[in-house]
């Protein structure tokens, strides 16, 4: 179970500054533990401490980068269920979730003790005319320098690994900042890398406020901001000045069910109801809209009312609760009024019920109206929307109708189907067979429009983190 009290993780080391930040219990609404809270002060002395050791990280051979990763991941297998009961207990997230989640840290860590070893450089023929005989070039990637990392609560483990792992493998320097309100996967991690031969300085991990992490926007000594979370990204991007800028803000994302989808309805059910309700919705890929094709809606409808209908809600730690609470009282609220707004303005409910607190009951709507909040932004909880469509081409124009493009997924037989849907959906990923929901951490993942810049994927976020230096040799002779 948690401990009484974390440290805050200052140049690698614990610091026991005070026990400022309050951890609640998600379900029961009690305080589960207490967090030391880093001040202006200490944030910047991690900064400072992240630049001083951007040599040695850099001269810290990458089969020891390698060994650091895989102690993280030997000591996560060891620590899997408490580092499950954390997740349950801090994010309300539903045990088999939580431990789903710890299964895909693990799996992040190892691929990036993969590719500590593999970043390679390349050679380039220079003797392109005359001019350029006897010359040869070759480029090798170098660390880029100092990180800083700003991630959300939803996936304390996870989104944190996405950062901290990448930029072990390539050598930087970092200072994270995670969620205050789910900070203690992040401080369990911090706590097995300070068992590691890490370089001093190679990592601070600390819960701050807002105002204090300014630093880690605006400090000059900082080579890239890496943030996930809502739309005050742009903000942070505009006053992150000559720094590199990666962001992952969200999206409401959609699934098309098409005419002949490929597969059998019970399975596209399941996949559907997993999308759009695991870890109560609260996933930026989580499904919000599904198109499906008029010669199945009907059936569909009824499949997916039943399977809504029958999903538990309740204390996460039971192994049989599907819904858990969301991440607070607001949250459920702002998703319980856009819910009310859309019926109001016309939406019909199949499947639902009565918020209770931080609970709210899986939700499913159709005849959404196109310009409600739960049709346009991101709703970040249980509920997803159905509606119908006869035209492949128009379901394609009426998904790109949106400020987001993350993931879309796609249930189709059709090989010209599922290729239209690559080619012309605006999105940073199309998930053919599946929900948008689907992710494996070696794949590049991100967004455009509003929902960011960049990718992550363990190798796309080490490109970031490192840059290309030039080396031309020039033969006299």
């Amino acid at each position: 179970m948690l401990k009484k009290t974390y440290p805050y993780y200052l140049a690698n080391r614990p610091v026991a500054a005070n026990a400022d930040l309050a951890v609640f219990d998600k379900y029961s609404g009690k305080r589960a533990t207490r967090v030391a809270l880093a001040d202006a002060s200490a944030v910047r002395k991690a900064i400072t401490a992240a630049h001083k050791a951007r040599e040695a990280m850099a001269a810290f051979p990458p089969d020891a980068r390698r060994d650091v990763l895989e102690h993280c991941v030997r000591r996560f297998g060891e620590r899997f269920e408490e580092l499950a009961q954390a997740l349950c207990i801090e994010a309300g997230k539903p045990i088999r979730d939580a431990r789903g989640e710890v299964t895909r840290l693990i799996d992040t860590f190892r691929i990036a003790a993969g590719e500590a070893t593999r970043i390679d450089g390349d050679v380039i023929e220079l003797q392109v005319s005359e001019r350029t005989r006897g010359y040869r070039g070759m480029v090798k990637r170098v660390p880029i320098g100092v990180c800083s990392f700003i991630t959300p609560f939803n996936f304390p483990l996870n989104l944190v690994a996405h950062k901290v792992a990448p930029a072990i493998a390539a050598g930087c320097p970092f200072v994270l900042k995670p969620a205050a309100k789910t900070p203690i996967g992040a401080l369990i991690i911090a706590e097995v890398l300070a068992e590691t031969a890490l370089p001093k300085g190679a990592f601070s991990v600390m819960p701050c406020s807002n105002a204090d992490a300014a630093q880690l926007v605006e400090d000059e000594r900082i080579a890239l901001l890496s943030f996930t979370g809502g739309l005050v990204g742009w903000d942070l991007k505009a006053r992150a000045g000559r720094k590199k800028v990666t962001l992952e803000l969200g999206g409401n994302a959609a699934c098309i069910v098409d005419a002949d989808p490929g597969a059998s309805l019970d399975h596209i059910v399941e996949r559907l109801v997993f999308g759009a309700y695991y870890q109560s919705g609260q996933s930026c890929i989580s499904v919000q809209r599904i198109y499906a094709h008029a010669d199945i809606f009907d059936t569909l409808r009824r499949k997916l009312k039943a399977a809504v209908a029958k999903l538990r809600m309740g204390d996460p730690r039971d192994e049989k609760v599907f819904i858990g609470p969301l991440i607070d009282e607001d949250a459920a609220e702002r998703v319980d009024g856009w819910i009310a707004a859309a019926r109001k303005g016309g939406a019909r409910r199949i499947a639902g019920g009565t918020r209770a607190g931080n609970l709210l009951p899986a939700t499913l709507l159709e005849d959404v109206p196109r310009d409600a909040d739960l049709y346009r932004k991101e709703a970040f909880g249980p509920v997803a929307l159905l509606e119908r469509f006869d035209d492949f081409d128009a379901v394609l124009a009426q998904v790109n109708d949106s400020d987001f493009g993350l993931q879309a997924g796609v249930f189709t037989a059709r090989l010209d189907h599922a290729m239209r849907a690559w080619d012309r959906l605006e999105v940073g990923g199309v998930i053919v067979g599946d929900v948008p929901s689907f992710r494996v951490d070696n794949m590049p993942y991100g967004g455009v429009k509003h929902s960011g810049l960049g990718r992550e994927g363990v190798r796309h976020a080490i490109e970031d983190m490192t840059e290309p230096r030039l080396l031309v040799i020039r033969d006299p002779a």
